[in-house]
């Protein structure tokens, strides 16, 4: 949250093959990023990928602030829940509502 009360920005970030962004969502603490991606990789190859999802309040003159959640088989609870139904729903659009959290 910025000085004057708003976050702003979803960025789903995959490294430099796989980056997509959102539209900025200007002056509210609570934005909601109903949007999809789609990327181009192999089934097989899914299991040993992590989906990072990073928002960035920019701030002037400060470090930005990051929050962010991962999907993978690194992820715990519920994003590892989701991750697994998606490697075994070949083909078959899964979608979840995830919280973003501060994990620095």
């Amino acid at each position: 949250m910025d000085a004057n009360g708003y976050s702003d920005c979803l960025k789903p970030d995959m490294g430099k093959k796989g980056k997509c962004k959102t539209q900025i969502k200007k002056r509210t603490l609570n934005p909601e990023f109903n949007e999809e991606f789609s990327f181009d990789i192999k089934h097989s190859e899914l299991a040993k990928k992590t989906l990072d999802i990073s928002v960035w309040d920019y701030d002037i003159g400060k470090s930005n602030d990051y929050i962010g959640c991962q999907l993978g088989i690194t992820a715990k609870g519920e994003r590892l829940k989701h991750w697994y139904e998606c490697l075994k729903n070949k083909d078959k659009r899964i979608e979840h509502w995830h919280t973003l959290v501060n994990e620095n």
